[in-house]
């Protein structure tokens, strides 16, 4: 065993010119209100990495250009179609006229663990929210379903970004599940 070059870990990745053509999995992203630039960087960064269909930055969520955002999205910004909602529940429309159910990584009381989503759960759009706060209200309320991850030690949550990758790509395993 050794490590991979650079040139070719880069020959197994999709051109920055093709991102735009490339067929992307049944999976949207959703930031409700987040308000750290870097993790909303570190999101775009994890969607181009697991070719979400979309993303959608709402609320106060801050949006590109800005330096913040791109110190940890490395450019993925750039590959990674997305869209500003000021209001969230019009992401929630946007995702549903596409056939898409609403799955909010929050505590709630009707929560499932992360990974009992099933494959007809598809095409899908994982919520993130607030740091502090969590999602708003008014989405968890529209969501068709809510998952968690599980929590063992003294701390009830995960950064937002963190927590947003370990369901993301449980959710790619669960689609590409035979």
């Amino acid at each position: 065993m050794r490590k991979l070059t650079h040139e070719e870990i880069s020959s197994r990745r999709i051109p920055q010119a093709l991102a735009s053509q490339v067929e992307r999995l049944p999976i949207f992203g959703m930031l409700d209100n987040i308000r750290s630039l870097y993790n909303v960087g570190s999101i775009f960064r994890t969607s181009d990495g697991a070719l979400v269909k979309k993303l959608f930055l709402c609320g106060y969520t801050a949006k590109p250009p800005r330096k913040e955002i791109e110190k940890t999205a490395l450019h993925a910004t750039k590959t990674v179609p997305w869209e500003y909602c000021s209001n969230p529940l019009d992401a929630v429309s946007a995702v549903r006229s596409m056939g898409g159910k609403m799955c909010v990584l929050e505590q709630t009381t009707k929560s499932i663990p992360y990974y009992h989503v099933r494959k007809t759960d598809f095409p899908i759009c994982l919520v993130i929210g607030n740091e502090i706060t969590g999602i708003s209200s008014d989405v968890v309320a529209a969501a068709d379903m809510a998952i968690e991850i599980p929590m063992f030690g003294m701390k009830q949550s995960l950064n937002a970004a963190v927590a947003y990758g370990i369901a993301l790509f449980d959710l790619i395993r669960i689609w590409k599940s035979p």
